[in-house]
């Protein structure tokens, strides 16, 4: 059981210590150019955007599935009467 237990021991430091090696000593992918930094830039910024447009759908779509049938009906109901005003008060 010791034995177990040793190298259970002993494998479990050789993975925190591979895992946590300097990240200075690694070469990075560092851009040539300003252009090149703010292409990249703007690929994470609209990965990030498309990320957070799926989230917040999701989460409306969750949230109007708890309502109630009269509430949603309701709301239907009002955007519709928006809708018309507006277009009435358009034409004047």
């Amino acid at each position: 059981m010791k034995i177990k237990t040793l190298f259970g021991f002993l494998l479990l430091l050789f993975l925190v210590f591979n895992s946590t090696s300097c990240g200075s000593a690694k070469v990075g992918d560092n851009p040539a150019s300003v252009a090149e930094a703010e292409e990249i830039l703007a690929k994470k910024a609209k990965k990030q955007n498309k990320i957070a447009r799926k989230e917040k759908k999701k989460a409306t779509k969750a949230y109007w599935k708890r309502q109630s049938k009269e509430a949603r009906k309701s709301v239907k109901r009002n955007a519709k009467r928006q809708r018309k005003m507006a277009r009435r008060n358009k034409r004047r």
